[in-house]
């Protein structure tokens, strides 16, 4: 996305949350709750053989130093939400006084590691340069929401790679996880010749681990009402100027406003080439936007009174780069949400679609492009809502308690609980 034609000092300095400063962190807290637990053990079993103690000890020791240094765990349970928050605050706009003069190329900021954690990079090795192709946010641990017009110009599937949980190209970092592709999935009335259903999936050899540089994106039901949403960002690894053909090395973000689409479809702005299916979003002056290599990408909105993100429409094509009346188009994807999940094979309520499988439009190695037809679209469905779902405290049994209670069920319900808890620390720590 452009950017700023002001020294790179301007942008705000990375906050090193790296999984190097997190070790500190964890170091410090190793101690610290191995030498309460074993004090704490000590006063209520002191009549038992010292090699318990030790050994209980060590199984402590185990859970925490497996949770600082392997903070991966499985997907699912919610989405949308930031580690790190973002800190750039660009200048406010409203459609009150406009100047459509300017003509100075304001863009983002560096993003901090973690503040947009469903960001994929797709990549090919025939791209010059950094091999960046296209965004896309990750919606399942094996599914990948972009664009379809990203692939105009791929002929074999096989060579598409997928970098999750990255900041900065070059420097991945151990925390970055690399995938293949499985399968593409193009909307199969998407039209290169004007972009419409400019929509895909990729499915993932398998899936990936979520960690505080990696979470799923949140894809809108048909009750969130996505022309209300005001803090509304875009991110990418593109061109930081207009006509740049090279693309960002580290992860650009930049506050947008959604723009109504009977303005962004009038006669001096894109004159009726906007979609029922697309979203504008800028601002009328131009000034900040999404660039070449931006592709695919998420547009993003924050829920009102929530921390939770919603992945609104996916950066599909935009008539050259921060130019006044000429915003950025997105595909919505509330208006495809019920598509999304139908080729995910699932059905509205989650579970697997037995049908999907043999109805989806898979592409291998080469395209078979259906050309726009007006038909129809079916009623969008609700999207499943992923909401935290917190385990249920266990019962305590009523009978004669031990002094030392050391049965392998109550162990098992007191790692659980240790385990828990310093998920929320280390997670608050990244925060």
């Amino acid at each position: 996305m452009p950017q700023a034609a002001v020294p790179r000092t301007r942008n705000p300095p990375l906050r090193d949350i790296s999984p190097g400063s997190k070790d500190t962190v964890a170091a410090v807290g190793i101690a610290a709750v191995a030498v309460l637990l074993h004090g704490a053990l000590s006063a209520c079993c002191s009549h038992e053989p010292l090699a318990a103690m030790n050994w209980l000890s060590l199984l402590v020791l185990m859970t925490v130093a497996g949770l600082a240094h392997s903070m991966e765990y499985t997907c699912g349970g919610t989405c949308g939400l930031q580690a790190v928050p973002s800190v750039y605050h660009p200048m406010t706009y409203s459609y009150g006084s406009l100047d459509y003069g300017m003509t100075r190329v304001v863009g983002g900021a560096d993003a901090l590691p973690g503040a947009w954690p469903w960001i994929v990079s797709i990549r090919h090795p025939w791209v010059p340069g950094l091999r960046h192709l296209c965004g896309g946010s990750l919606i399942r641990a094996e599914w990948v929401l972009t664009a379809a017009h990203c692939f105009d110009q791929v002929t074999d599937i096989g060579m598409v790679y997928l970098v999750i949980g990255a900041t900065q190209l070059t420097q991945p970092g151990p925390g970055a996880q690399l995938r293949r592709v499985k399968q593409l999935v193009i909307h199969p009335y998407y039209n290169p010749d004007d972009y419409s259903y400019d929509i895909a999936l990729l499915e993932l050899d398998h899936p990936v681990l979520c960690s505080p540089y990696i979470q799923l994106a949140c894809v809108p039901d048909a009750t969130l009402r996505v022309s209300e949403l005001q803090n509304c960002w875009v991110a990418g690894w593109g061109s930081t100027a207009p006509r740049a053909q090279t693309s960002s090395d580290h992860l650009q973000e930049a506050t947008v406003q959604l723009i109504n689409l009977k303005i962004c479809n009038s006669s001096r702005w894109y004159a009726g080439k906007i979609h029922t299916h697309n979203l504008c979003a800028g601002y009328p002056q131009g000034l900040i936007d999404t660039c070449q290599g931006d592709s695919g990408g998420p547009l993003m909105c924050q829920e009102k009174n929530s921390d939770y993100w919603w992945v609104v429409g996916i950066t599909s094509w935009g008539k050259g780069c921060a130019r006044a009346r000429r915003p950025g188009v997105y595909t919505s994807t509330l208006y495809f949400s019920d598509w999304i999940l139908f080729q995910m094979r699932l059905s509205p309520d989650g579970s697997p679609s037995p049908t999907s499988r043999a109805c989806s439009h898979f592409l291998t190695t080469s395209h078979f492009w259906i050309h726009y037809i007006t038909t129809p679209q079916p009623p969008l469905k609700p999207w499943p809502r992923a909401t935290p779902s917190p385990k249920p405290m266990p019962v305590p049994t009523m009978g004669k308690v031990n002094s030392c209670p050391f049965p392998i069920k109550i162990l098992m319900e007191f790692f659980i609980r240790v385990k828990e808890l310093l998920q929320q620390i280390f997670g608050q720590n990244t925060s």
